[in-house]
Parts: C-alpha cells; sequence; structure tokens
C-alpha cells in the first residue's frame, strides 16, 4: 500500500490459479483484465444498469488488491489471482464482449469507498444463486435494474448509503510500496510517518508494541522501540530497521487488524495518507528541514575544508546551496545544490560518524553537538540526561523556565520544559528537540556560562553603554 490516494494501474499481474497453486503469470491492461473479468462473469444481455454495477463492484474489488498489495505482502510476485475462491474470474484470451468492453473503456477509471475512507472498497460479491454472500449479488443486480435503480442505488442496496464513487483515477504505472531505502534512526520522510502510524494502529490490538508519541515522520528512539518489538512479536530479524521483509510484515498485519480486506473495513482516512516531507529541499525553500541541513553542514564545515560555512537560518539560499553542492562533490555524489534522499542519507550518516567518537555526558561548560536524533517524549538516552542538564542551568536564568529532574527519560516534565524554551527562544513549542531547538539551548547555554564565569571589570561579551 502506498502512502498515496488510489489509482489506476497501467497494468496488472494476474496469477492463472490459486495463489499457491504453480500456474503461470500473465501481465497485460488493467483495462483489458476488467473487461475479460466483466466478460467472463456476467451477461452482455443484462440490462445496463445491472452491467455497470457490477463493472464498479469488479473494479473496487482489484484495485483493494492492489492498493493494499494483499498478495505482495505475502511474498507472491502478482497481484491478483483468477480463481474464484479467493479473488476474480479471469480468463486468459477470451473473447470479449462488445457492449461490455466499450462500459469498462468509460468506467475503468472510477471505483467505491466507504465515505470518510480512501482506500477502495472491498466490494466483495457472488452471483446470487449457487453462492450467496454479504455483498453485491450480480443476478439481483438484474431484478434491481429492472425495477429501474440506478447503477449508484443498486451499489447501495448492496453495500450501504455511506459509499461514494469516484471518477477520473489517475492512471500510472504500479510500484512496490517498500522504499528503496533502509529506515533507521535519524531518517525522515512520508515513509516513516507510515510506518509509525501503521505500528501505532498494531499496538492497539499488540499492547507490548510502545505507543510512538509523536508519528512526524522523524524515526527517533521511540520509533526504533516500536520497530523491535513488532520485529519480535511477529519473529521477524530484531534489528530495529525497516527494510523490505519489516515493511511488508508491518503492513500485512496492519491490513489484517484494519481488516481492510473486508467489506466492514475500519478504512484509511486522508491524513493517513496526505504527504507532509517534499522529496527534495532546493533553493528557495524554507523550514525547520532546511535549518536542520545547515546545521549539518556548518558542523562538518569544521572538518573539511572543502565545504564553506553556512548560517543556521532556514531559508534555503545561494550559500545553502553553494554549501550543498560542496559537501555533494566533497562525497562524490551528483553536484546538483539540492538535498535528495541520497545526498541526505550521506550527510547524516558521515555526521553520525564524528558523534560516535564523541563521549555523550554533560560537562560543565562544555557543549556536545546535536545528537542527531529528534528528541522527545519517551526518549530514554543520555543525550536526555545532558539535555536535562542544560536545562537546568537555563531554568537559573529564566523564571519561565522549569527544573527537571535529571534522570536521562524524556517525560512530561521535560516536555514542558522544553515547550516553556522554545516559547521563550521563538520557536514552534512542539516538544520535540531537533537540531534547531538543539543549537538554541547550547548556545544560550554557552553564553550564559562563558559569561557568569567572568571576573569583575572582566569584557562580558557585550558592548555597554556609557
Amino acid at each position: 500500500m502506498n502512502a498515496n490516494l488510489p489509482f489506476i494501474p497501467s497494468t496488472v499481474t494476474v496469477h492463472l490459479g490459486a495463489p499457491d497453486e504453480y500456474a503461470p503469470n500473465v501481465t497485460l491492461p488493467f483495462v483489458e483484465y476488467i473487461a475479460n473479468v466483466a466478460s467472463s462473469e456476467i451477461y452482455p444481455t443484462w440490462p445496463e444498469n445491472a452491467i455497470r454495477a457490477n463493472i464498479y463492484a469488479q473494479i473496487s474489488f482489484a484495485l483493494n488488491r492492489i492498493y493494499t498489495e494483499y498478495y505482495r505482502t505475502r511474498g507472491y510476485d502478482f497481484d491478483i489471482t483468477n480463481s474464484t475462491a479467493y479473488d476474480q474470474y479471469f480468463v486468459k484470451d477470451r473473447d470479449l464482449f462488445e457492449n461490455i468492453v466499450q462500459l469498462v473503456n468509460e468506467l475503468f477509471d472510477s471505483y467505491l469507498v466507504r465515505q470518510g475512507s480512501v482506500e477502495p472498497l472491498f466490494a466483495q460479491y457472488c452471483n446470487g444463486t449457487s453462492v450467496t454472500c454479504e455483498g453485491l449479488s450480480q443476478w439481483g443486480t438484474v431484478s434491481l435494474a429492472n425495477q429501474g435503480y440506478t447503477p449508484y442505488e443498486i451499489l447501495q442496496y448492496y453495500y450501504g448509503d455511506d459509499i461514494n464513487i469516484v471518477n477520473n483515477a489517475p492512471v500510472m504505472d504500479i510500484t512496490a510500496s517498500v522504499p528503496d531505502r533502509l529506515l533507521r534512526l535519524g531518517t525522515a520522510g512520508d515513509d516513516v510517518r507510515q510506518i509509525q502510524i501503521r505500528l501505532n494502529r498494531i499496538s492497539d490490538n499488540y499492547p507490548s508494541i510502545p505507543k510512538i508519541a509523536v508519528p512526524d515522520g522523524v524515526f527517533s528512539f521511540d520509533t526504533e522501540d516500536a520497530v523491535r518489538r513488532f520485529q519480535e512479536v511477529f519473529s521477524l530479524p530484531v534489528d530495529g530497521i525497516v527494510g523490505k521483509s519489516t515493511w511488508y510484515a508491518i503492513q500485512f498485519i496492519y491490513n489484517a487488524v484494519k481488516r481492510l480486506n473486508e467489506l466492514d473495513s475500519e478504512g484509511i482516512t486522508l491524513s493517513e495518507v496526505t504527504q507532509q516531507y517534499t522529496s527534495e529541499l532546493s533553493q528557495g525553500d524554507e523550514g525547520l528541514e532546511v535549518s536542520n541541513v545547515q546545521y549539518l553542514l556548518s558542523y562538518l564545515a569544521e572538518f573539511y575544508s572543502t565545504i564553506p560555512p553556512v548560517s543556521i537560518d532556514g531559508i534555503y539560499g545561494p550559500s545553502t546551496t553553494s554549501a550543498v553542492s560542496a559537501f555533494q562533490g566533497t562525497f562524490e555524489l551528483p553536484v546538483t545544490g539540492t538535498v535528495d534522499f541520497d545526498t541526505w542519507d550521506v550527510l547524516y550518516r558521515t555526521y553520525l560518524g564524528f558523534l560516535a567518537t564523541i563521549p555523550f555526558q554533560y560537562i560543565e561548560g562544555n557543549i556536545l553537538p546535536y545528537p542527531g536524533i529528534p528528541l522527545r517524549l519517551g526518549s530514554d538516552d543520555d543525550s536526555v540526561r545532558v539535555l536535562q542538564e542544560y536545562l537546568n542551568f537555563l531554568a537559573g536564568f529564566y523564571d519561565e523556565l522549569p527544573t527537571v529532574n535529571v534522570t536521562g527519560y524524556f517525560g512530561n516534565q521535560t516536555d514542558q520544559a522544553v515547550r516553556a524554551f522554545q516559547r521563550l527562544s521563538g520557536i514552534p513549542d512542539n516538544g520535540t528537540v531537533g537540531s534547531v531547538t538543539w543549537n538554541a539551548i547550547t548556545t544560550l547555554y554557552s553564553d550564559l556560562y562563558n559569561g557568569s564565569r567572568l571576573n569583575e571589570g572582566q569584557y562580558p561579551g557585550y558592548e555597554v553603554g556609557a
């Protein structure tokens, strides 16, 4: 399942047998597949409204299989079977009925959804004579059409009043949903957010999997903990990294607990598939993502003379473009001046490599670089202990900042202190300590610490009026 709205696939791969049966696969245009299914399952002499209602159901059924990657998550190399015990009736190379082909060409980019959900409805159906089911009765549609029911009214009769027909869906090539990179500590993007949303829902049914406090698309410690526990529960190698096997296992279990392949599906809301990350950052962009890149570049610039220093202002201007280009040239990446996933991964891994050489423990007056992983509710690490020491020092100068217990655990008390600091500093008070918040805390800490250590008469670091 892609973290996008459904689309009509250009082609579909059909297994000519039951899922585990040794049989060939055939790949053909989706529109031809639906025309074949319709010609195999219903009669061209039926009333047109009955034929239309059946075609809508057939399209939605097939799209549900494809969108949820029903078979791909199970390790198969096809999208659907031609076994009526599991899927739809498809006969390779059969003759197609002309009127059915015409209707399919008109309707193939439409599908059914439940109101409030985005995934194609699992439009279960059966012939209604030799086989009956909870969904649509194919022969029953004939009776309803003869009574004057419209296609939509026929569909409502069987699937309920809360269905909509999505029209003019885009046609695109199918691509596997699994990302082409490993998801692990520090990675960020919509693929990470999708995993976080799924794990949180799965944890409702498997409470031993810890909740991810903020599914914001940043792979932090709590996400790693949830991934590790998921891998333990479902007998996968436990490394806290989401590769292909873990990705599809999470999707498989998510589909199951949400009942996405059933008529009474819990549904997927639009907010769950809304894209929040851009695929790359380039000149003209602004925001926290840009600041994070600038922070990493500015740190590495201290060790690589080929990388010019850059201001951390959240604005992707010419100087940031130059620094990115210099970084790419230094590490033999394509020199584009834009930060794509490959550039981000090399940038981040290089930064973490330097951090690995630094003992991350609090020493009074010492400034440590951003730990590389966002700190937030649930984080439990030495970097949290250092953060708490910094916050307590600042609290001695600002009444707005509460003191915290130095435990190394990021609980509600630390969350409140972080939010108070963010409000004081004009940073969005989301309670997450990313590079921008960390840099602001350590910069102020350094200024106040050094200022408090000056002897009488020493220059305090700022101009004093006459």
